[in-house]
């Protein structure tokens, strides 16, 4: 299905770009693959299927020539580009009442101006290969969330942005969509400041709070995002797809 298409996805180290990348590596795609943890880079490369050895860029976000380095690099090898996965984020927890304005900068830096900026620079050569973007969001993009306010800020931008990009692509035939995951089973959560029991709770919480009576797996969402860059989808752009086990569409709470 990808067959000689190059496809770039950022912070695919773990998670959802983690799975994002080994499904892609099923269907023929050349992987050009981001992360700063160079150790789980390797490890997700070597559990990759496919002729092709991915393209492993270790890379912050945050910086403005690390992001710049990535399509260098990518175009240096690769000499084209695809798909772009625009998968890195972070969250953290904190409400209007206990955020700051230094945990908004560290939200907006990696989930949203790291996705502006280098979508910019990935435009260029998706329109030469008439590729196209899929970004990945958060159910919070779509439905308030207590407690983690700068996260669904920089979702809902996102999903913004997801809409306002596809339409001034739109004339190049290059497509934007975005996936918004619910409650995945990943180390995200954990990392952005929930404990053992904490995240075993909010596991299961999901009895409850998604329609479907669970969370979602990595591979689940890596399915939709493959099916969204694939041309299967071909006349699909501007769109949000919830893959959140029906979390979008239950009561508040």
């Amino acid at each position: 299905m990808f067959k000689n298409k190059v496809v770039l996805i950022t912070g695919a180290s773990s998670g959802i770009g983690a799975a994002t990348a080994k499904h892609f590596s099923t269907l023929g795609a050349s992987l050009s693959l981001t992360g700063r943890n160079v150790e789980n880079l390797n490890k997700i490369a070597e559990q990759c299927a496919g002729e092709v050895k991915p393209l492993l860029i270790i890379a912050d976000m945050t910086k403005e020539s690390d992001v710049e380095s990535i399509i260098k690099k990518t175009i240096e090898h690769f000499g084209r580009l695809d798909v772009l996965v625009n998968n890195a984020g972070v969250i953290e927890t904190g409400g209007i009442e206990n955020t700051s304005l230094e945990q908004y900068d560290r939200i907006f830096n990696t989930n949203v101006r790291s996705v502006y900026h280098l979508t910019m620079l990935a435009v260029p050569h998706l329109e030469k290969a008439k590729g196209n973007i899929v970004n990945v969001s958060s159910v919070t993009g779509i439905r308030a969330s207590a407690g983690v306010l700068s996260y669904c800020m920089s979702k809902a931008a996102i999903d913004h942005f997801t809409e306002c990009v596809a339409l001034d692509l739109a004339p190049k035939q290059i497509r934007v969509n975005s996936v918004n995951p619910g409650v995945i089973v990943t180390e995200l959560h954990k990392r952005g400041g929930l404990n053992e029991e904490q995240y075993a709770e909010f596991l299961n919480r999901c009895k409850t709070t998604h329609a479907l009576g669970r969370p979602g797996k990595p591979e689940e969402v890596a399915n939709s995002i493959a099916f969204l860059a694939s041309d299967n989808a071909s006349f699909i752009t501007g769109t949000i797809l919830p893959v959140d086990g029906g979390r979008h569409s239950m009561c508040p709470r």
